[in-house]
């Protein structure tokens, strides 16, 4: 059985760089149909400013790709070092303790790692 599970690491407070990052998972997802296959977006540092409720036109692409089952990991450490409240926080997005624990977990679970 082939693993297709992806991990895509965001850690800039880039919009465009967000708006490829979700380019690559929904073209990623396109490229395998009928294969199962977990994908999860994991922000760290300035990057979790990104995912404030209306700070980006990418709102709308968050809850849909969320929908269609992609998580959105989110550092804790780095949210209250930028001061973005948990509740301001786009629908569909979790926190998580360390984004970079986050990353090595995944990557011990099999999960490729991109980084656009």
């Amino acid at each position: 059985m082939t693993n297709y599970d992806l991990c895509v690491h965001v850690d800039q407070n880039d919009p465009g760089l967000l708006g490829l990052a979700l380019n690559n998972i929904a073209n990623y997802m396109a490229a395998l149909p009928g294969e199962t296959f977990r994908v999860r977006l994991v922000a760290n540092g300035p990057a979790v400013q990104l995912f404030k409720s209306g700070a980006t036109p990418h709102d709308a692409r968050i809850a849909e790709l969320a929908a269609k089952g992609v998580t959105f990991a989110l550092c804790a450490n780095a949210l209250k070092a930028f001061s973005v409240d948990k509740q301001a926080l786009v629908s569909g997005c979790e926190v998580v303790s360390a984004g970079v624990v986050e990353l090595v977990q995944l990557q011990r679970a099999g999960f490729a790692y991109i980084k656009p």
